[in-house]
């Protein structure tokens, strides 16, 4: 009985040495060590730091030019509606074990970064979920949901006689087709949602068939095809604004970009026309990319520490941000794309997205390319913005060649 106690109170002991060794940044202060005191091959990491710098993206630093050379800019209705900013140079940083061990560019610059922003929004939803305002990500969407009034200053100077026939209010999920989706259809991209909203139809958003034969087509049973549609996006954006019935910055700055001591610069805007009226409120619900505009706005420094809480399963210092149970799902592939879970959440599990990675690692990715790689196995996370998506592979690669020899 002595030794069962003494080798319990040993086994605490231990527990509580691992706890106490994960180290969580404060805010303001990321703290930095050499990659020689972590054990790393520092010439091989400078390697990596250098191809990432010679690597730079070669699409117009102008984002509204380079959307406009872009098949996005030949898109039905592609033009943009939200904000874009001019962007900085190839940044990245490199933490290891908690702590900064390499770093290029400038990581306090705040950039678009364009489909990350699904991340964060795809936390809303979980966040939803734990608090009761959503039961179940399994639900349906539409008894969730009611009439949504825009707010629209034009109408101020029409003639209300012209339009008797037009409702002053829509139904996102009116349709018969609309009704059979779910939460997580939406946070999956396999819900197939019809429809038009903020002047973009579903149809026009990467119409690669062909804008007849997508307008034509019959609309997929929901949770069958995946279809990367930002549009759809929105719907889900507009959908938990609803559920919150308040900004979604606000929900996200409350319950995690102030927890994890992000900086006070980050922004997540939507379009010029996303505007609602919500309980006597004028509201804009967000973009949950930058497609057409708008979405996140924020520094490499704000992008590692939303990384880094998901590489600690939604844990910040002791504090349990995300259920992990939601970081799980997150995580969780399906039929329709084995490579993806919840927005944004690309997975490795078939090895196609860096073959040198863990199964396990997966990517928070943006157009860009904006890369936040999280690595549980080797308890590593990498931010790296404004590389050819061709060479994020290569660059991971390197960068677990400079890691201890197991």
């Amino acid at each position: 009985m002595k030794k069962y106690i003494l080798t319990g109170l040993t086994f605490f002991l231990l527990i509580a040495g691992i706890k106490a060794q994960t180290y969580f940044p404060e805010k303001n202060n990321w703290e930095t060590k050499s990659p020689q005191e972590l054990g790393m091959n520092p010439s091989k990491l400078q390697e990596a730091i250098l191809f990432a710098e010679t690597h730079e993206s070669k699409e117009n630093p102008n984002l509204k030019m380079a959307h406009y050379e872009s098949a996005f800019g030949r898109e039905p209705f592609g033009f943009p509606v939200g904000p874009m900013k001019e962007r900085g140079p190839a940044t990245g940083l490199i933490i290891y074990k908690g702590y900064v061990v390499g770093q290029w560019g400038d990581p306090a610059r705040v950039d678009l970064t364009f489909s990350v922003a699904k991340s964060f929004l795809s936390t809303t939803a979980g966040l939803a979920v734990a608090e009761g305002l959503i039961k179940s990500e399994k639900d349906l969407v539409y008894p969730y949901m009611a009439p949504i009034y825009p707010y629209d200053p034009y109408r101020l100077m029409m003639n209300k006689a012209d339009h008797l026939d037009q409702e002053d209010v829509f139904e996102l999920f009116g349709t018969e087709h609309n009704r059979k989706i779910t939460w997580e259809h939406l946070l999956r991209q396999t819900s197939d949602w019809e429809g038009t909203l903020w002047g973009k139809p579903d149809w026009g958003d990467r119409p690669s068939e062909g804008v007849r034969q997508k307008r034509t087509r019959p609309q997929n049973e929901p949770g069958t095809v995946y279809e990367y549609n930002d549009t759809r996006v929105n719907v889900l954006a507009l959908a938990l604004l609803n559920v919150w019935r308040k900004p979604l910055p606000v929900v996200l700055k409350e319950k995690i970009m102030d927890p994890i001591g992000a900086s006070p610069t980050w922004r997540w805007t939507g379009y010029e026309n996303s505007y609602i009226n919500l309980d006597g409120q004028i509201i804009q619900s967000v973009s949950g990319g930058s497609h057409w505009g708008g979405g996140m706005m924020l520094s490499a420094w704000d992008q590692a520490r939303f990384g880094y809480l998901t590489l600690r399963n939604g844990n910040w210092n002791g504090k349990q941000l995300i259920p992990k149970s939601w970081i799980d799902l997150s995580r969780t592939p399906t039929s329709a794309n084995p490579g993806y879970g919840f927005m944004n959440y690309f997975l490795n599990n078939d090895l196609k997205e860096v073959p040198s990675a863990p199964k396990t690692a997966f990517f928070h990715i943006g157009a860009g390319t904006n890369m936040i790689y999280v690595d549980q196995e080797n308890d590593l996370l990498i931010v790296a913005r404004w590389i050819p998506n061709g060479d994020k592979a290569e660059l991971v690669r390197l960068i677990l060649e400079s890691l201890p020899r197991k």
